[in-house]
């Protein structure tokens, strides 16, 4: 009596979380991943605390003044404002150290003066010590931001340079894979137990649950960053717009790693996947640059938020400028998940149809018109 076994096959949820777990231990596995990671993680906290301490020299430095006539109380209250203060006997005393250029400008008692204090400078007025000794107040905004200057380009250079990097590692990782199993056959092997649309299912989720790790270990990076360099207040600003970014950044992914792995189903060579991956790579770097170069322009930023490839990386600047109103980023991400789930089904065509052709590569119209 012969005994047939069966097996029960594998539902699509099932396959695709297979595929996934193994994307996740495959890549967890590999060196060269995990020494990327590495790199990458000293790059963000050594930029940190590198501009913290090559930039904060400036709010360092004393101006060097004499003083002359100022009782000990006031001298010390000088010193906190920032002037390194040498007392001096008498003005010809403060003068020749002034004239020697040992200090930059007396600071001299006058009963005349509203302030008590008479600022004196050798050829030019003493306009750094003048500053140092000026009350100023405490000021507000009613509409706009708080950061300006540098910070209006490093916050969104930062936010575009995670977006693209990981983006980029990780779709490079899907491309690589799907070509390497089409050369070697292992997905007619695949397609055998598991639809085509579990495999891409998989290779998606489980390259966004690498790419989403990767994002919150460099967060984590720079939120150690900022702890040691003592720059709270930097994080208290950062805090929501980051949480925003990891909002965005997750159909983000999805987006561009469906377009990874459906260019990737189109060729079967590891020479041929330039002609098909760079288009993405270039959506990739395209909101690194808008960001850069235009994160000063109001309309240029606006428009960048609802546009998919640029949202992930241009909302959560605007929302740090404090640009943005409470409904825009919920609407830019409705506009985001939007395309994701369109471009995802796209995607989940092209590949269905042209996994299993080898050879020459397959053009889109061939992979959009053949049968499944």
């Amino acid at each position: 009596m012969t005994t047939m076994s069966t097996r029960t096959p594998l539902t699509t949820s099932s396959a695709t979380l297979l595929v996934a777990e193994r994307e996740i231990t495959t890549q967890l596995r590999s060196k060269p991943f995990l020494i990327s990671m590495v790199v990458l993680v000293m790059i963000v906290v050594g930029g940190i605390v590198g501009a913290n301490i090559f930039g904060g020299d400036d709010e360092d430095d004393q101006v060097p003044a004499a003083v002359v006539g100022l009782d000990e109380t006031v001298t010390e209250g000088l010193e906190e404002a920032g002037v390194e203060a040498t007392t001096s006997a008498t003005m010809d005393d403060a003068e020749d150290l002034l004239r020697e250029e040992e200090v930059e400008a007396i600071i001299a008692a006058d009963g005349d003066s509203p302030s008590g204090v008479r600022v004196i400078g050798l050829d030019s007025e003493p306009n750094d010590v003048a500053q140092l000794l000026a009350v100023t107040p405490t000021t507000e905004v009613l509409e706009g931001g708080e950061a300006d200057g540098a910070l209006r380009m490093l916050v969104p250079a930062a936010f575009g340079m995670v977006f693209m990097f990981v983006g980029i590692s990780c779709g490079m990782m899907i491309v690589q894979n799907t070509i390497q199993e089409k050369q070697n056959r292992i997905v007619e092997l695949l397609l055998a137990a598991i639809s085509a649309r579990a495999l891409l299912g998989g290779k998606i989720l489980g390259n966004s649950v690498l790419a989403l790790g990767q994002g919150v270990v460099l967060a984590a990076a720079s939120v150690v960053g900022l702890l040691i360099t003592g720059q709270q207040d930097m994080l208290d600003v950062l805090t929501v717009p980051m949480l925003w970014f990891v909002l965005f950044f997750i159909p983000g992914f999805v987006l561009v790693a469906s377009m990874f792995a459906a260019g990737a189903s189109m060729v079967s060579r590891q020479e041929d996947s330039g002609t098909v991956v760079t288009p993405t790579m270039m959506l990739l770097m395209a909101p690194y640059f808008v960001v850069v170069f235009f994160n000063d322009n109001p309309l240029a930023m606006t428009i960048a938020s609802y546009v998919p490839f640029s949202a992930p990386v241009a909302m959560p600047a605007r929302m740090f400028f404090n640009e943005a109103e409470w409904f825009e980023p919920l609407l830019a991400l409705g506009v985001l998940a939007l395309a994701t789930v369109l471009m995802t089904l796209l995607a989940a065509k092209i590949y269905s149809r042209s996994l299993l052709q080898t050879g020459q590569r397959v053009s889109l119209k061939t992979a959009l018109s053949s049968a499944d």
